[in-house]
């Protein structure tokens, strides 16, 4: 269930919104003063801020700021307001409010901004859950753990995992041994050189059977790194 807190002075609108968003299956909190909203966002996490604008203390419009550059939230916003002047609005929208609704409002219109507004945050928090490291086809992805070429997931043990994995995502870097061990095995290196040497070899040959190619370079004297012929 979607929690939303509802920023208004005035007390029928406040009703009027906790019933009818309670009624489609939102759970609510209330807030009826700027200060009161920045406080129970900084205690409590939404899934969707309704503020109005003409508020006691600080305004809608401070807590817009406030609520993007103080607290860093990100929380869609969707602004009610008496003031329908353009201007404002693209300022509005320009300083973080994710939609922009005149009042008087009809409710049955308040629900479907309000699902876009959460469907757009959930596609946003999917895309950054997912976010991936990629060398040519061969792609890492933190988020599911596993690491693919062209889409088929290659299998590693625990540890020929976290090696390639930290290769992928600084392919530019020539990586000791050293550095590989502790690292991967989040440990004091002591001097286990043939440990890495066997589990780059390990990789090797998967990335080989999967793409015929050669992914990981020795750097002769210093460690490995990924191939620049893929870079």
């Amino acid at each position: 269930m979607n929690m939303v807190l509802i920023v208004e002075d005035s007390m029928e609108i406040q009703e009027l919104l906790t019933d009818f968003l309670q009624n489609n299956h939102y759970a609510t909190m209330s807030a009826y003063s700027g200060t009161e909203a920045l406080l129970l966002a900084n205690m409590h996490s939404f899934d969707l801020i309704l503020l109005d604008l003409m508020l006691p203390g600080k305004s809608g419009g401070q807590v817009l700021t406030e609520l993007q550059h103080t607290l860093n939230s990100q929380t869609p916003v969707l602004i009610l307001s008496a003031k329908n002047s353009m201007e404002e609005k693209i300022q509005l929208l320009r300083s973080g409010a994710d939609d922009y609704l005149d009042k008087p409002f009809n409710l049955d219109e308040l629900l479907a901004r309000m699902e876009l507004c959460l469907k757009h945050r959930s596609i946003q928090s999917k895309e950054v859950k997912e976010e991936s490291y990629h060398i040519g086809e061969l792609r890492y992805h933190p988020a599911s753990h596993r690491i693919c070429f062209k889409q088929e997931e290659i299998n590693l043990t625990p540890q020929e995992f976290k090696i390639l994995s930290i290769l992928i995502k600084h392919p530019q870097k020539i990586f000791t041994k050293q550095e590989l061990f502790q690292l991967a095995w989040e440990t004091d290196y002591l001097g286990e050189d043939k440990t890495i040497n066997v589990h780059i070899g390990n990789i090797r040959k998967k990335l080989l059977a999967i793409s015929q190619e050669e992914w990981i370079e020795t750097v002769w004297g210093i460690g490995f790194r990924i191939h620049p012929k893929h870079l």
